[in-house]
Order: C-alpha cells, then sequence, then structure tokens
C-alpha cells in the first residue's frame, strides 16, 4: 500500500512538472551560461544554489536533477556544493558545426516541491582549427594576352571555426604579377580572387609558381597553404563566357530524379580546340554533388535525387565552363525549390469583340486578365492560341492581354472563327485553362458580281410574240446580304441609232430577258448588247457581260417570181420552132425567197398546161422545156401554170403564168392572134426590149441578127413585136435550189432585168452582165427596198 502511494505521488509529480515545464517554456526567461569549448570535464560552471536563491543544505533536499534534450548530459550536478560542473570535454565543432551561437538548452528540476527552471549552456568557440585547403595544388592557365585587372577566382580554404576564428583573408606570395582579393559569397564565405597587375609575358616567364595563404582571424591566428601553378598560355585570349552571369530557377518539389533542371550555355568566339567548351561544377558542396548532376558537354543540370522542400528551399550551384586552353567562365545558377502546383490558372473577360468587320486593319477583338492562385513559379501564366489563325496575343499590363487580329480578314474565304484561349502555369505539373470565343466576319463591299459567263449566245425565232422570254443571264456576288442582292441592267448599245430598249428588256431582279415586240429575220438577223450586274452595296460595285441574240427564220415568206413578171403588163409570150428537139429549153422560171435555210429551199411544178405532157418543167431550177417532139398539128399557142413552193413549215408558194408561141422559124413574120394583139396594146413597149434582149443573149449569133431585122420590121409596123429567148442548158444538181438572195439563178445563169417605162419606143440594149451578190440577195433585197424596181428593170441571160 505505501509503494502504491508512492508510486501515485511520483506520477502526479511528474505531471505537475510536465505541466510547469510547459508553464515555464511559455512565459520563463531562460538562464544562460557559458563555457569555453575544449574546457577539461569537471570544471565548474556555476553555483545553481546561489543562483536559484537557496541555502547549500537546502538545495539537497528538494531533490534537485539537471535534464537535457535526448537524455544526453553535458553537464552534472554536485548535490553537496550545489555546483553545476561539465560532465565532459565539450568541442563546438561536433556539437553545432557552423550553427553560431552554439547553444546547449536543459532544466533544472527541484522535486520537493515541484519547480523547474530553463537554461542554455552556450559553448564559446575557441580557435583551434585551421583553415585547410581541399586542393593542396592549384594549376591556372592563364593567356599571355591577358589584361591587368584580370581576376582568376581561386578554390577556398575551410575552417570548421566559426566567427573570427573562420578565415579572415588570403595571402599570396610576392611576386610581380598577382595581388589576392578576398570575397565573400551569399552564404558568408570567403574565397580568394586572383588579380593580374601586370601583362604575363610566356617567352620571358612561362610559368609562376606562387604560395597561397588562408589566414584565420583567432588569436593567435592560424593558417593554411596551397601550392598555385600558373601556366601562361599562349594567344588563348578569350575565356568561354555564360549568357548570363545568374541562372534563376524554380523547381516543384515532386520532380523526378532526371528532371532537367535548366541549361547553361557559354560561348568562346576563339576558333578551333581553343572553342571547345566542358562543363563542370566548381567549388560544389557535398549536398550539390549529390543533388544534381551536370553533363560536361550541353550544360544540362538535372536533378540525382528527389528534392525536399521542408528540408532545403534553395541551392547556389557554381559552374565553370572550360575550353581546350584551360580558359574559363563562370557563372551562377540559383535554384528555388517550389511547392507543388494544385490551383489552374483563371480567365476573366474584360472586353469582347464578336464581329469584326472584313478588310480591317489590326483590330481588338478581346481584352482579358489571366490569374493563379498558386505562388511563385506555379502562378506565372503563359497564355496562348492556335498557330493557325489570324489572330496574335498581346500582352499590355501585367497578366492583360490583347487578342488582335494580324492582317485583314476576308469573309468569303471564312466566316467565322473559333479561338481556344489556353492559359497555362509554369508549375509541375502543368494546370491549363481553355477559353472559347467565336468571332464573325461581317460582310464589306469588297466583290463585284460575276457573271456566269462572259458573253451568252440567245437564240429567238422571228415573228415571237411580244414580251417572249427569250433567256436569263445570271451573276453570282461573293458577299452577303444587301451586298450580294444582284440588279441586272440593260447598258448603252454602242450604236446609237439601235432602239435596244424598244426590243428587249431585262428583269433587274432576276436578269430574265425578254422580247419586247416581234422580231423580223430578213430586217434584224443578230442583236448585240451588254448587259450589266450592279451589287447593292455602299458603293455598289458592278460588271457586265455580252450577249448576243441570234434571230431564227421562219418560214413568213412566199417565193417571190422575178421572171416572168407578173405586175399586169403585157404578158412574155416565149417562141419555141416546131422544129426543137425534146428537151429544147424553152424558158426559165426565175424566183427568189426573203427567207433562209430550207425555207427558202424552191422547188417548181407544172400545175396546167393547154395541153399536157407537150412541156415540162424542172423542179430543182424552173427551166421549161419541150418534152417532145413537135408537130404541125399542135396548137401555136399555149398557156402555162407554174407553181413555186418553198420547203418551209407549212411551205408557201406562188403561181406564174407562161405564153408559148410555136413558130416555124425565126425569120417568120409573126402576126399575133387577135387576143394576143389586144393583149400587145395595152403592154408596155418595154417588154419588147426585154424578149429582145433575152433572145439576143442566148441565141447565135446568126439568129440575133435575125432577131434584129425582127426588130426593126417591128418598129416599122409598131403593130406587134416578135420575141424570143433561148438559153443554153444548164445543170443544177439537187431536187431543191436555195435561192435565199438569188432564187433559181444558178451559177450557169446571169439575168440582168431592166425596164424603162414611158419610153414611148421599143429600144434594145446589150448591157453589161451582173456578178451576183456574194450573200445572194441582190434582186430580193432591190425589189424589197425599190418597189419601183418592180417596174424599170432588165434581165440578161449569160449561159457558161
Amino acid at each position: 500500500m505505501e509503494a502504491s502511494r508512492k508510486l501515485i505521488c511520483r506520477q502526479r509529480q511528474v505531471l505537475f512538472f510536465f505541466f510547469f515545464l510547459g508553464l515555464s517554456q511559455a512565459g520563463t526567461e531562460p538562464r544562460r551560461y557559458s563555457v569555453v569549448e575544449e574546457t577539461e570535464g569537471s570544471s565548474f560552471v556555476t553555483s545553481l544554489a546561489k543562483d536559484l536563491g537557496l541555502e547549500q543544505g537546502e538545495l539537497s533536499k528538494r531533490g534537485p536533477r539537471v535534464i537535457s534534450k535526448g537524455n544526453k548530459l553535458h553537464l552534472q550536478l554536485d548535490q553537496e556544493t550545489g555546483d553545476l560542473l561539465l560532465n565532459e570535454k565539450l568541442d563546438r565543432e561536433e556539437l553545432c558545426g557552423h550553427t553560431e551561437p552554439c547553444v546547449l538548452r536543459f532544466q533544472v528540476l527541484l522535486e520537493n516541491p515541484l519547480e523547474f527552471f530553463q537554461a542554455e549552456l552556450q559553448v564559446i568557440d575557441i580557435n583551434d582549427h585551421a583553415p585547410v585547403f581541399m586542393d593542396r595544388e592549384m594549376l591556372l592557365k592563364i593567356s599571355e594576352s591577358s589584361p591587368p585587372g584580370t581576376a582568376f577566382p581561386l578554390k577556398n580554404a575551410r575552417d570548421v571555426d566559426v566567427g573570427r576564428n573562420n578565415i579572415e583573408s588570403y595571402i599570396i606570395s610576392p611576386n610581380s604579377y598577382f595581388r589576392v582579393h578576398t570575397r565573400q559569397r551569399s552564404d558568408g564565405s570567403k574565397y580568394p580572387e586572383l588579380v593580374l597587375d601586370k601583362v604575363l609575358d610566356r617567352e620571358s616567364e612561362p610559368e609562376l609558381r606562387l604560395t597561397l595563404s588562408a589566414q584565420d582571424g583567432g588569436s593567435p591566428p592560424r593558417s593554411g597553404t596551397a601550392q598555385v601553378y600558373i601556366e601562361v598560355v599562349d594567344i588563348n585570349d578569350n575565356a568561354p563566357k555564360f549568357e548570363q552571369p545568374f541562372y534563376r530557377v524554380q523547381i516543384p518539389e515532386d520532380s523526378p530524379t532526371g528532371f532537367l533542371v535548366v541549361t547553361v550555355s557559354a560561348t568562346d568566339i576563339d576558333i578551333g580546340v581553343n572553342g571547345e567548351i566542358s562543363y563542370s561544377l566548381f567549388q560544389a558542396s557535398e549536398e550539390i554533388s549529390k543533388t544534381f548532376e551536370l553533363n560536361p558537354m550541353t550544360g544540362d543540370i538535372r536533378l540525382k535525387k528527389h528534392l525536399d522542400f521542408e528540408t532545403i528551399q534553395s541551392y547556389e550551384i557554381n559552374i565553370e565552363a572550360r575550353d581546350t586552353g584551360s580558359l574559363s567562365g563562370k557563372c551562377t545558377v540559383l535554384t528555388q525549390v517550389l511547392d507543388v502546383n494544385d490551383n489552374a490558372p483563371e480567365v476573366t473577360m474584360s472586353a469582347l469583340t464578336r464581329q469584326i468587320p472584313e478588310n480591317s486593319p489590326e483590330t481588338v477583338v478581346a481584352v482579358f486578365s489571366v490569374s493563379d492562385l498558386d505562388s511563385e513559379e506555379n502562378g506565372k501564366i503563359s497564355c496562348s492560341i492556335q498557330d493557325d489563325l489570324p489572330f496574335s496575343l498581346k500582352s499590355s499590363l501585367e497578366n492583360f492581354y490583347t487578342l488582335v487580329t494580324e492582317k485583314p480578314l476576308d469573309r468569303e474565304a471564312r466566316a467565322e472563327y473559333n479561338i481556344t484561349i489556353t492559359v497555362t502555369d509554369l508549375g509541375t505539373p502543368r494546370l491549363k485553362t481553355e477559353h472559347n470565343i467565336t468571332v464573325m466576319v461581317s460582310d464589306v463591299n469588297d466583290n463585284a458580281p460575276a457573271f456566269t459567263q462572259t458573253s451568252y449566245t440567245l437564240f429567238v425565232r422571228e415573228n415571237n410574240s411580244p414580251a417572249l422570254h427569250i433567256g436569263s443571264v445570271s451573276a453570282t456576288d461573293r458577299d452577303a446580304g444587301a451586298n450580294a442582292q444582284v440588279t441586272y441592267s440593260l447598258l448603252p448599245p454602242q450604236d446609237p441609232q439601235l432602239p435596244l430598249a424598244s426590243l428587249v428588256s431585262i428583269n433587274a431582279d432576276n436578269g430574265q430577258l425578254f422580247a419586247l415586240r416581234a422580231l423580223d429575220y430578213e430586217a434584224l438577223r443578230v442583236l448585240e448588247f451588254g448587259v450589266g450586274a450592279a451589287d447593292r452595296g455602299s458603293p455598289a460595285l458592278s460588271s457586265q457581260a455580252l450577249v448576243r441574240v441570234l434571230v431564227l427564220d421562219a418560214n413568213d415568206n412566199s417565193p417571190f417570181v422575178l421572171y416572168p413578171l407578173q405586175n399586169g403588163s403585157a404578158p412574155c409570150t416565149e417562141l419555141v420552132p416546131r422544129a426543137a428537139e425534146p428537151g429544147y429549153l424553152v424558158s426559165k422560171v426565175v424566183a427568189v425567197d426573203g427567207d433562209s435555210g430550207q425555207n427558202a429551199w424552191l422547188s417548181y411544178q407544172l400545175l396546167k398546161a393547154t395541153e399536157p405532157g407537150l412541156f415540162s418543167v424542172w423542179a430543182h431550177n424552173g427551166e421549161v422545156r419541150t418534152a417532145r417532139l413537135l408537130s404541125e398539128r399542135d396548137a401555136a399557142k399555149h398557156r402555162l401554170l407554174v407553181l413555186v413552193k418553198d420547203n418551209g413549215e407549212p411551205p408557201l408558194s406562188a403561181s406564174v403564168t407562161l405564153h408559148v408561141l410555136l413558130v416555124d422559124g425565126f425569120s417568120q413574120p409573126y402576126l399575133p392572134l387577135p387576143e394576143a394583139a389586144a393583149d400587145a396594146a395595152q403592154a408596155d413597149p418595154l417588154t419588147v426590149y426585154l424578149v429582145i434582149a433575152l433572145a439576143s443573149v442566148s441565141s447565135l449569133f446568126l439568129f440575133s441578127v435575125l432577131a434584129f431585122i425582127a426588130v426593126r420590121l417591128c418598129r416599122r409596123n409598131r403593130a406587134a413585136w416578135v420575141g424570143g429567148c433561148s438559153v443554153p442548158e444548164g445543170h443544177f444538181p439537187g431536187h431543191l435550189v436555195d435561192v435565199s438572195g438569188t432564187g433559181t439563178l444558178s451559177q450557169s445563169y446571169k439575168y440582168e432585168v431592166y425596164l424603162r417605162g414611158g419610153s414611148g419606143t421599143s429600144e434594145l440594149k446589150f448591157l453589161k452582165p451582173i456578178v451576183p451578190n456574194s450573200q445572194g440577195n441582190y434582186l430580193a433585197s432591190e425589189i424589197e427596198e425599190n418597189p419601183s424596181f418592180r417596174n424599170d428593170f432588165s434581165l440578161s441571160i449569160q449561159g457558161q
């Protein structure tokens, strides 16, 4: 039972101890004591009873105890005297390393009653270590072209002492060329820098041997030495130079091994082997050598092990770039370890234009800002869009961007753009946010209407009905809206006398063409005019095309008989000798048709004859010939009715009457029958000239003389006239003959018809042959254009 009470009491004391220990740590200032390192064990530190204000015997009654962290006691308490003594000799470098001040914390516990005190023991450094160079020998190769003032950093010595007992300065042995400067790094360590005072001369002194001393600030001071060998190199006068003296890199702590931290790059403007560079870590600590590796050829610095942000937040890596001539340049890579990235960037739109006119210069589409809740590198943001778009991002203020067009846009090439703004932070892994924008390109009237054809050929048959739709023209405009609405119009004709507005019209909306009135093929065969297409943009753009309207012929003209004339004058009587052989050419019906093509192909047919079977008409050329031998029993006078018909649909025709008189010979006086005399009295004397002319041209010379005598006799008598015509037979191939312009005038015959009215006398004239018009329309056109020509013409027949 007693033991149990003591155990409970002891537990309460321990609980109270930790309770009061916590209170004391929260509000009690610890007592501080100091001792010089290397002090022998059992050395006096302080009188604890005196410090606590207790008598000597009273302290021992209260059960004092000394407690330190980790239960490693560097101090001991003399229970009898109350003095605090060293338990062992203390080595400050072993206890604290480079940490200054070196403080050992402990507690003093009084058990009865329970009370404790915080205390600290500071171990004061003594200069018990001399500076030591890691490399006792250093080799420097210095070009003889190095100018005075050139500095050469040397490897520093190390001293485990701290404060004034650490390295204070560097000294170089006396020489004529160099002095040494003591430099201090960001971590407080000092290193020597060899400075050239005088230009080196390799020819006079190819190498130097110097002694470098590192001296601490202790009392007495300690020092360490290293040998510096300087080799003077000939004319490798350019050392490698880094692109930047400091590289600042931030690495997430979860970066994998092998991660590329940074690539340092140095250049040497020398050529050949003097320009070949290798990289190495310079004065690297053991921790840096374990954490990073450097590719000597590429300058890539990679991780060798995982980083721990909670252990080390930054590294200072010194890199040396050395060429083959042993010249070197140095840079420092400041590496900061970052926490992992766990926040995606955000995009905030400030202004947005969703529609842009085409052909506009650089235009602002959107203004937006980006942000990231992360810090440092994880909060840095890059912004981009697709590469294949005519847009670019421009950075304005911090984290603000403007999206602008790179060039004028063409709506006809592309009317809509879907732009994806990708915002990415620089953390690892990189987080990104995408924001989509749709931009429409509005139309500008920059395209003129374009006709589907540069020229149009339309066909319309003559005698068309008014307002007939004859065809259409079509133009398209690549623009949109009103800029693409096309209006059609007729252009002013080149010939101001052409009444184009009264012939055709065009629908302004759809380009349909209409013939306003009936067209006449014989008057107008081809109609050419221009049409224009204009859009409704501002300003309006237009284009034009040529329209060619071909009028197609219709069978609307009946054949017209040129010979024999049917104008009411005295009929022409054809003379045929009774001795004529079968097939004798009695006469030739000459007719023309104002139409063209097959509508002008004429055929001839004998409809009625006084004596059937005596005469025949050739269907293809209108020649009237005897069908058999004549006899005395055949009547002297014959009347033939010949039908001239074209080949149109439906066919049109005309008829002509021929009067044929059978005679015994051209020398026989011819007294016409009373009926014929009455007709002759009413006939125009010019008809006599026509018959005489035909006979004169077609007969042989002898018959021409006889005819001339007969004419003279007729003049004397003035009671009758005698005529005869004979033409040589000709052959015209085919059943039908195209008489468009020439009627049945074949290549074998040429006619010239000329009647002079009112002459009062019959006069025979030999006129010049007429060369047929190349268009084959001489006689028809003359008759149609000059109606008086029907009463005033001449007919000549020339046999070839």
